[in-house]
């Protein structure tokens, strides 16, 4: 199967995991309310922010398949899933491991996220639908901005 058709699978994984975060978060968060150097925004809000985060992903993958290699989509595309991977590594499992146990998310993060966005970032690299320095540069600059723009809203609405 080509990465045309496989990257559908990525916001499928993202709505799994945002799925796992909305339901246990939440309660999580306030059994270890004391230990968190940060908390999210109330219940709606959060899980608010989880589904326009699934609408961007499931957008930017439609723009990607649609435009085909090399598109500005396609590197957004590309970002936004090296930005998942990374997820498993910030927080997912330093948080599991930090607290000996469950922590929202990691389930996803490790099972599904892991091991299919590697699979997504080695297709779209060696099929060419990004390369070079744009890969490298949207490959940082996407998470990098993504998780800024999620700490800060989370500071501001802490």
């Amino acid at each position: 199967m080509t990465f045309q058709r496989l990257q559908w699978l990525f916001p499928i994984a993202l709505t799994l995991h945002n799925l796992e975060e909305a339901v246990w978060l939440p309660a999580w968060d306030q059994r270890h309310a004391a230990q968190l150097p940060m908390h999210p925004p109330g219940v709606v809000e959060f899980r608010a922010a989880l589904f326009v985060l699934t609408l961007a992903a499931f957008a930017v993958t439609f723009l990607s398949a649609r435009h085909r290699r090399q598109s500005v989509a396609a590197y957004l595309t590309f970002g936004y899933i090296v930005g998942l991977l990374a997820n498993v590594l910030i927080p997912h499992l330093p948080a599991a491991i930090y607290f000996r146990g469950y922590a929202p998310g990691v389930v996803t993060a490790v099972l599904i996220n892991l091991p299919l966005m590697s699979l997504l970032v080695v297709r779209a690299l060696r099929e060419g639908w990004v390369s070079g320095f744009k890969a490298a540069a949207f490959g940082i600059g996407v998470p990098l901005a993504m998780g800024s723009a999620i700490a800060a809203w989370v500071a501001v609405h802490s």
